[in-house]
């Protein structure tokens, strides 16, 4: 049997044990809650600054555009990717599986397949799968269409997005970019400025008066003075110019074929079809843009004279120095062997 003395001290720890844990109850209350009420009040007693609410979004530096990405991306970058796709879709035509074959499928209306079952979402999308629209499709199927009957998650990375309808577009063969009438016609004032910035073109015609009073004054000098440089610098030119033309004619085709894939989301250089660029049937030799039916920007047509090896070679280094407001977005070819390889195998379809 307990005596007085322990029941009062069991009773008196117990007593302070609920004591401690009710302190500690409204402590805890007090530091994470303020506020009463039912519900919906509480409010976080402490707040983690990340910056995110003071213009995080507006600050984030905005990525290239999809027409940039799409210019320079590599079809064989969106074959890969196309093994999450390969389960469901076929781009052989007709051949239907879970989704809809994808034969031809830039530039088709949308939910136009015969013989296959849309859901009511994607039937009710009017339009056609443009290379933007695959893109937006790509990202997010939900988002693009809610309630379609598509699983898949969707692409997030723009550049991946790119390389997918840029593969897309090498099996799309009936397709034809619509002539970019608006940006061409934008760029006109930019190519007029250009002309009126650059006056030291038009300064050989200014100079020439001054050239003919040295002719005058000491013709027989001059002649033997032009006579000595043009020796002179028809070698180094020859020489240059025989110089890449060699390499162009022993480049290696099928490493021309690498580069190629490069260029062809928008270009074809195997039959005289249009795509966002002009088709490069025989392009060695041809005058700068000239193929019919392309429009092309004010910046290259005023660009005279034939495509000749030295002259392509200068295009693919660097297509916006070479003709100022054009509307190629390809960021150029650096390597001197990759251009020659490139022309090389574009001649070799050609011939």
């Amino acid at each position: 049997m307990f005596d007085t003395m322990t029941m009062t001290k069991i009773t008196g720890g117990f007593c302070g044990a609920l004591l401690v844990f009710l302190l500690g109850n409204w402590l805890s209350e007090t530091l994470y809650h303020t506020g009463g009420g039912h519900g919906g009040e509480e409010h976080a007693a402490y707040v983690i600054e990340t910056g995110e609410d003071e213009g995080g979004t507006a600050e984030a530096e905005e990525g290239p555009e999809f027409a940039e990405l799409l210019a320079s991306a590599d079809p064989a970058d969106g074959e890969k990717a196309w093994g999450k796709c390969r389960a469901c879709h076929s781009v052989e035509d007709g051949d239907n599986g879970t989704g809809p074959h994808l034969h031809n499928v830039v530039g088709r209306d949308i939910a136009s397949v015969d013989g296959f079952d849309y859901s009511s979402a994607l039937a009710g999308v009017e339009g056609n799968w443009a290379p933007e629209e695959l893109a937006a499709w790509l990202e997010d199927p939900k988002a693009y269409a809610p309630g379609n009957k598509m699983g898949f998650a969707g692409l997030s990375k723009p550049k991946d997005q790119a390389a997918m309808v840029a593969f897309l577009i090498q099996n799309s063969p009936d397709y034809t970019p619509p002539e970019p009438a608006q940006e061409a016609a934008a760029e006109e004032p930019a190519a007029k400025e250009t002309a009126t910035d650059e006056p030291a073109a038009e300064e050989p015609a200014a100079e020439e008066p001054a050239a003919e009073e040295t002719a005058s004054e000491e013709p027989a000098e001059q002649e033997a003075a032009a006579a000595e440089d043009a020796a002179e610098e028809e070698p180094a030119a020859a020489g240059e110019a025989s110089g890449f033309a060699a390499m162009v004619a022993n480049g290696d085709p099928d490493a021309g074929k690498k580069v190629f894939r490069k260029c062809q989301a928008c270009h074809v250089a195997d039959k005289e079809q249009n795509r966002v660029g002009p088709h490069l049937v025989g392009v060695v030799g041809r005058d700068v843009a000239s193929v019919e039916g392309f429009s092309y920007s004010d910046a290259l047509s005023g660009v005279e004279g034939a495509w000749t090896p030295e002259k392509l070679s200068a295009w693919l280094e660097n297509p916006r120095e070479f003709a100022s407001g054009n509307k190629m977005s390809f960021a150029g070819l650096s390597d001197e062997q990759d251009r020659a390889d490139v022309i090389a195998y574009i001649e070799s379809l050609s011939n």
